[in-house]
């Protein structure tokens, strides 16, 4: 090889796969948010975050108030507000008062909201496997085992440099 033509270094080759990754995790995520938004919308005329409300209520099983249902979905209260009261006027959704404390509201399902989230949960889920469809089931476990190595490296490394800056 000719001395006089430099090579990348390892940390440079490393850099740029971690950018390649980022850019093809996005990518795919994005074309299937947009096909998911698209046919929610068109189908079921809600939004993406509306679904995500009913989802999150749902999986939870039990009213909770903006706050716990804001941490669960990991948006602000203030991005929360509009979709609730949305979902509210559709009555899908509605708000109580809790038990305890008169200044606390709590947010649960109506039973048409829960009928209407089982419909469109299972066409989500229809739309999911027919997007998936051409990649095989091993290759899909294999992906998700992966996804979820690098989700949990990824967080370790996130509070690992939030504690240096804290320290």
């Amino acid at each position: 090889m000719d001395a006089g033509i430099a090579r990348p270094s390892a940390p440079q080759n490393e850099d740029k796969a971690a950018l390649r990754l980022w850019l093809r995790l996005l990518s795919c995520t994005t074309l299937l948010e947009q096909q998911l938004r698209s046919r929610l919308r068109r189908h079921f005329g809600i939004t993406l975050p509306q679904f995500d409300v009913l989802a999150e209520l749902d999986r939870l099983g039990e009213p909770q108030t903006m706050t716990e249902l804001s941490r669960h979905l990991m948006v602000s209260n203030g991005n929360l507000t509009g979709v609730v009261d949305r979902l509210e006027r559709d009555g899908l959704v509605e708000r109580r008062p809790s038990q305890t404390d008169r200044r606390v509201l709590h947010l649960a399902l109506t039973p048409s909201g829960r009928q209407r989230f089982q419909e469109v949960a299972q066409a989500h889920e229809r739309w999911l496997i027919d997007a998936f469809r051409e990649l095989p089931p091993a290759d899909m476990a294999e992906l998700s085992r992966l996804l979820g190595k690098t989700r949990h490296l990824v967080r370790r490394n996130i509070d690992d440099k939030q504690r240096e800056t804290t320290e």
